[in-house]
């Protein structure tokens, strides 16, 4: 019995019991970050990877991490990542050599990397995961640049109009424009800022 839980505790050390396995979506409602799902704002599960240790349950609004210390603790940490507030970035996937057992993923969310150890035999299913956040970082990149683009634009008209000669009550004329381009900064950044990404988990992940 102690040599067995030594053993575990070897292994989880190194690192050589967490390789995740990719969950069938048949058993999504099995895992434990199914219960962090807000189903009541649309919130659907899309790709599941789970070691012993944790859970990374990628959705159209982005990510639960279930956090385990370690394979042997039971104690677990809820993180949640969204892809309104968060970039992802730095997408990689590493594939097996000859006598790995296991590919990574990489990738980031905002400040925040990660580096997901998956069973080699799914590699297929690990590159649809790939091909789906590399996919949403570039919308993410072009909504940004859209969205600085269009508050250059902003900044250009308000110059023009301190430039010019206005009639009429200047505190007034001053609420009203405050009032714009906040209204229009409010616009943009809800245009240029996706919330949910369905299509393209749709597009890629072939469940």
């Amino acid at each position: 019995m102690a040599g067995n839980l030594f053993g575990k505790m070897a292994a989880d050390t190194l690192g050589l019991s967490d390789i995740g396995k990719i969950i069938e979506p048949k058993d999504f409602n099995k895992v434990d970050g199914d219960d962090y799902i807000m189903n009541e704002d649309g919130e659907k599960i899309y790709f599941v990877i789970k070691s012993k240790s944790d859970e990374y349950v990628f959705t159209n609004m982005g990510l639960i991490h279930v956090d385990g210390a370690s394979a042997v603790s039971k104690k677990r940490v809820v993180k949640r990542h969204e892809f309104y507030t968060e970039n992802v970035h730095s997408v990689t996937l590493e594939t097996a050599g000859t006598v790995d057992l296991d590919v990574e993923i990489k990738f980031a969310f905002g400040n925040d990397f990660f580096s997901i150890d998956v069973d080699k035999k799914q590699i297929e299913q690990l590159k649809d995961l790939y091909k789906a956040l590399f996919e949403i970082g570039k919308i993410q990149r072009k909504n940004d640049k859209s969205y600085e683009n269009s508050i250059n634009s902003l900044n250009m008209a308000n110059e023009a109009i301190g430039k010019s000669r206005l009639e009429g009550d200047a505190a007034t004329m001053l609420e009203e424009i405050t009032k714009f381009n906040f209204g229009w900064m409010t616009d943009m950044k809800e245009q240029f800022s996706n919330k949910d990404f369905g299509e393209v988990f749709e597009k890629y992940i072939n469940n």
